[in-house]
């Protein structure tokens, strides 16, 4: 068994054998098993929200993002355009998000929130964030905003992998990495969010 000479004696790292390089030394299999842990807890955090995770990455988006249209968000969000629809409508009729005519061009609808969509989205978040806090309980403070970090660095890199391999399967609707649009509140920190959609 081979651990990092940097880990603490009995952390989980330390009964990794990373030189066997078994399967958990594999990116896909820890990023699908992390995956799959924090999907089990989440969708229960976020159960008030219609449309489950994906209604609260509409309102995540709405609130910290520019404007955008229903066909737009769903590009942004890798969702399916018919899905977006049903998961707009439903957000809708609970009066959390309202469709407005874009001033430019009153063909197009624009996706914004209420003030009650804003409230649930405020406890939506904290309950996720409970669920993030558990899933990262082996990790300190400073590892865990490492980590938050490090995927959200990965996660918008993801978006050039379509130029760079011609292995990738376009068909799978993927969300689109817009790194200067999550930036736009002049902050880079994971957390900023948590505040900025109160203002």
């Amino acid at each position: 068994m081979n651990a990092s000479p940097d880990d603490p004696v009995g952390s989980p790292e330390s009964h990794i054998d990373w030189d066997a390089e078994g399967i958990e030394t594999e990116l896909g299999w820890s990023l699908q098993a992390m995956y799959q842990g924090f999907a089990r807890s989440a969708s229960g955090a976020v159960a008030s929200v219609p449309g489950g995770p994906r209604g609260y990455q509409v309102l995540v988006a709405i609130t910290t993002e520019p404007v955008s249209s229903q066909l737009a968000l769903a590009t942004r969000l890798g969702i399916d355009k018919t899905a977006m629809t049903y998961v707009i409508d439903a957000l809708e009729s609970d009066g959390l998000v309202e469709r407005r005519p874009d001033p430019q061009d009153r063909r197009i609808r624009q996706v914004h929130p209420t003030h009650k969509g804003r409230a649930l989205l405020t406890t939506s978040r904290q309950s996720l964030r409970d669920v993030e806090e558990l899933l990262m309980r082996d990790l300190d403070a400073d590892e865990r905003r490492q980590l938050r970090f490090l995927l959200a660095r990965v996660a918008l890199g993801a978006g050039d992998m379509d130029a760079a391999s011609a292995t990738i399967d376009t068909s799978l609707e993927q969300p689109i990495a817009a790194p200067e649009r999550s930036r736009r509140r002049g902050t880079t920190s994971p957390d900023h969010n948590r505040t900025s959609e109160q203002q």
